[in-house]
């Protein structure tokens, strides 16, 4: 049996083009055989680059075939890669590279004029349209062997890389694939950011591996998610509550999907009101699931022919999932509130670029509270961290707070995340001027704008004399979240 996540896709890809299945739509439809060819060529053509196995390579693209066989070869040649959020600042980008060792980046036209400059003069920039004609190669590659890079900031607001193997790419695949029944016969809408995990371990690896075509949206937009639902016989698609909080006023009474089995729902909490209500209007399950980046993507996820609102359902196969005392480190009994860990194959190496490494004694500690049923079914009660999630996206209050203090205006500042019906949550900032300097929301904005992407921009910027402190002398951001329930 193939021990690399990528020698399974390739053998997968194989026994697919064999039956003549389609894998892309993309304005053209992409066939297997030919997405396997392109896989292919473009890892002949990273091996020719000079890259070796283990070498880090990021890959900043729109969502396309190109970019998807230029990724998936590139992984077929050993390296690790990762794709990098599109539209960040030079600076961000070389910050990110230098973090990880990462000297090879692979451009599309699209965003070559975003890389130039003396930022990344260390960098190795090679076009995306040149890794299509290499001859076909595959590296020996073992499950230990790193396979994907992903970009996280947590509560500290600066970036760490989430390293992964092959290995826990393979865990999480064969976990969803054997808790939803994906095959030839589904058809997956994407809509999510290929540089989000669940853009690439769930919504490119797994319908591969299955055999299932996949319908790419560059971009979410609600009424062509609606278009695609009616006329494009998607069977599911993977979104974040506030995706379906968007479709919602756009659907016709009474309206349902031809062939939609199921739609699934992650990456941020979402109230049993509007899980019922997108059921109601869809037709179909909400299959609510849970994971974080550093155990691959998926731990938990409602089964579905037995979804339960109100969870985030049971454990995915190959993977444990403990509840903890935050306190002591001990379990805690059978009905009890405590802090979700997560061990197994699907966890990270570690953290690059970071001394904080949250795995102790091979347990990934969440920083999230929860409570098991009898029936196994997960729930989540709180949160220990202070992580804003805005529509899916987790936004760390540090990183917009360092941006915000390198501000001349600014004194001192705190971000904290306000209820916002649409995104579930928006980053709010508290900001202390200095001497003689008046509040200009709009500048500040586009400061923050300037090297972060636009879902860090503060949605309200507010003027304080002081910050409020607790009794140990922080920052007590639960007096400013209440500061915002007021009138």
């Amino acid at each position: 049996m193939p021990d690399s996540l990528s020698a399974r896709l390739r053998a997968a890809i194989a026994h697919h083009a064999e039956a003549g299945r389609t894998a892309l739509a993309a304005p053209d439809p992409i066939t297997y055989a030919d997405l396997g060819a392109r896989i292919d060529a473009a890892a002949g053509a990273v091996r020719d680059w000079g890259v070796e196995k283990g070498d880090r390579v990021g890959l900043i693209a729109p969502k396309s075939a190109a970019a998807i066989a230029t990724y998936f070869g590139a992984l077929q040649a050993g390296a690790c890669v990762c794709f990098l959020e599109p539209g960040l600042a030079p600076e961000v980008v070389a910050e990110q590279a230098a973090l990880v060792g990462m000297r090879h980046l692979i451009v599309a036209e699209a965003y070559a004029a975003q890389v130039t400059g003396h930022a990344l003069a260390g960098l190795d920039v090679r076009a995306l349209d040149g890794f299509s004609r290499g001859a076909a190669f595959a590296a020996e590659i073992g499950p230990r062997d790193e396979a994907m890079l992903l970009f996280t900031s947590g509560s500290t607001g600066r970036p760490k890389g989430v390293m992964l193997r092959h290995e826990g790419l393979t865990c999480n695949a064969a976990g969803v694939l054997r808790h939803t029944g994906t095959g030839p016969q589904d058809r997956l809408l994407h809509v999510m950011p290929l540089h989000h995990t669940n853009g690439v371990n769930n919504q490119l690896i797994v319908p591969l591996l299955a055999g299932a075509e996949i319908v790419l949206m560059e971009r979410f937009q609600a009424e062509a998610a609606l278009d695609h639902l009616r006329t494009g016989g998607i069977t599911y698609m993977t979104g974040v509550p506030t995706i379906y909080a968007r479709m919602l006023p756009l659907l016709r009474q009474g309206e349902r999907f031809p062939g939609l089995r199921f739609l699934r729902c992650g990456s941020a909490p979402i109230t049993p009101t509007l899980h019922r209500q997108i059921e109601d209007a869809f037709g179909v399950p909400l299959l609510v699931s849970y994971g974080l980046s550093e155990a691959t993507c998926t731990s938990t996820m409602n089964p579905p022919g037995r979804r339960r609102i109100g969870t985030i359902g049971t454990v995915l196969e190959g993977q444990n999932v403990g509840l903890f005392d935050p306190v002591t480190g001990r379990p805690v009994e059978t009905g009890r509130e405590g802090e979700i860990r997560i061990s197994g194959p699907a966890l990270m190496a570690g953290y690059l670029g970071s001394a904080d490494q949250p795995i102790v004694d091979g347990w990934l500690r969440t920083g999230d509270l929860g409570r098991f049923d009898s029936d196994g079914f997960l729930s989540i009660t709180g949160r220990i961290k202070d992580v804003i999630i805005r529509g899916g996206e987790n936004i760390s209050p540090a990183l917009i707070e360092r941006q915000l203090a390198a501000h001349p205006a600014i004194r001192d500042c705190c971000v904290v995340g306000a209820p916002d019906a649409d995104l579930g949550e928006v980053p709010v900032a508290f900001v202390v001027l200095r001497e003689g300097q008046g509040l200009d929301e709009p500048g500040l904005k586009d400061f923050v704008r300037g090297s972060l992407a636009r879902i860090y921009v503060p949605a309200q910027i507010h003027k304080l004399d002081v910050l409020p402190v607790n009794g140990v002398g922080k920052t007590d951001r639960k007096a400013l979240r209440s500061l915002l329930a007021v009138p």
